[in-house]
């Protein structure tokens, strides 16, 4: 497999932390399931957008490690919160994050604002899925 082609057609606004089109072609499809700030005992971490968006996408990094893939294979992710004023104001931060866990190929992307997530404490919740060579 190659790495997956990024496409950012010229008659798109140019994107900042995502990618417009993700073309990936590979043997394997790994469906990641939405990953909030949850600790291996099941209680959510973090008490900030940003503190829990660091441990939601280091929790579906670690999905997808435990499936062979790496941060460059994820070809989606939808990100969910319960606040999107809030992951606006932190967009900088969120993006520094990102880059520190994940690096600087980005998948194609959605931000969407819920009324909010299964735990009531949960601020953030990822999930994607991922072309494996």
């Amino acid at each position: 497999m190659t790495a997956p082609e990024r496409l950012n057609p010229p008659a798109l606004s140019p994107p900042t932390g995502f990618t417009h089109a993700v073309v990936a072609t590979g043997t394997q499809v790994v469906f990641l399931a939405g990953q909030t700030a949850l600790d291996p005992g099941g209680t959510i971490v973090g008490d900030t957008l940003p503190d829990q968006f660091a441990r939601a996408l280091a929790n579906l990094l670690t999905a997808l490690a435990a499936a062979g893939g790496t941060p460059a294979d994820l070809a989606r992710v939808t990100v969910h919160t319960t606040d999107l004023a809030a992951y606006r104001a932190h967009a900088a931060d969120l993006g520094r994050t990102w880059r520190e866990l994940a690096g600087r190929d980005y998948p194609a992307m959605a931000v969407v604002e819920v009324a909010r997530l299964w735990d009531e404490r949960a601020l953030v919740e990822l999930d994607g899925f991922a072309v494996l060579p």
